[in-house]
């Protein structure tokens, strides 16, 4: 890859790191951005794993810095999300072409309609000693987040947070706690999966590494509430502009 094309993805990366601080969802830019550079959908889905270790690496180690940590318990959800990934991976390094770019198409207009459907509903209030209910179905329920994780990774957060918060009754801190935990793991056994099956652009990946670091930190010094509306927007903006080059150029 080119100096130029090294540059764009590491600014991408800072992008789409910021966006995880603020609002989630990041790689549904890094993929997209990788495939117009003209990486094949399956080494892009792959590459894009290096990023998110990197990412969730910082996270996992600020979380115990700042005093929240439950190895028990986000160790055997890794676990169960793993065995999903596992398998998820092996599908999705057989996903390309054509067929890999509307998946990933519908997957933002599924996100945009999530993205504008308003207000949800509250969910039960977490236990005050941040103890999580209904384990054995969050063990389940994180198979399946899993197998999309390894799958295809973009939106697996909208996944992990609604079982962590509204089945298992976690707060929020502790959702996201456990969320970067499970995702480091199991984005580790999905990119040993593509690294087996397909070449990873490991430069690109570095890029994105870089990028995506970078913009966490800047996204963690925004102002939420400022920032929120103004991160909404340019996800609408810029999912409408890819969905549409994906679905139809």
């Amino acid at each position: 890859m080119g100096a130029w094309q090294i540059l764009l993805l590491a600014g991408v990366g800072f992008f789409a790191g910021w966006i995880n601080v603020l609002a989630g969802g990041g790689s549904l830019f890094t993929v997209p951005a990788m495939i117009f550079l003209g990486l094949p959908g399956p080494v892009a889905n792959g590459t894009n794993r290096i990023a998110i270790i990197a990412q969730n690496v910082t996270a996992v180690a600020a979380f115990r810095r700042k005093g929240f940590s439950d190895f028990r318990l986000s160790a055997t959800l890794a676990l169960a999300a793993s065995a999903g990934a596992f398998v998820g991976a092996l599908v999705g390094v057989k996903l390309e072409g054509v067929w890999f770019e509307r998946t990933v198409a519908l997957i933002m207009i599924a996100v945009m309609i999530v993205m504008a459907a308003g207000e949800r509903k509250e969910a039960p209030a977490p236990d005050a000693n941040g103890k999580a209910r209904n384990v054995l179905l969050g063990h389940i329920l994180f198979v399946g987040a899993g197998f999309w994780g390894g799958f295809i990774q973009i939106g697996v957060g909208f996944l992990m947070m609604p079982i962590l918060y509204r089945v298992m009754g976690l707060d929020l801190v502790r959702v996201n706690m456990h969320k970067v935990f499970v995702a480091l793991v199991f984005s580790c056994v999905s990119l040993a999966v593509f690294a087996w099956q397909v070449p990873i652009a490991w430069e690109a990946g570095a890029a994105l590494a870089v990028g995506n670091a970078l913009g966490g930190w800047a996204g963690a010094h925004t102002a939420v509430v400022k920032g929120a509306r103004f991160i909404k927007i340019a996800m609408f903006v810029m999912l409408a502009v890819m969905a549409a080059k994906l679905l139809f150029f």
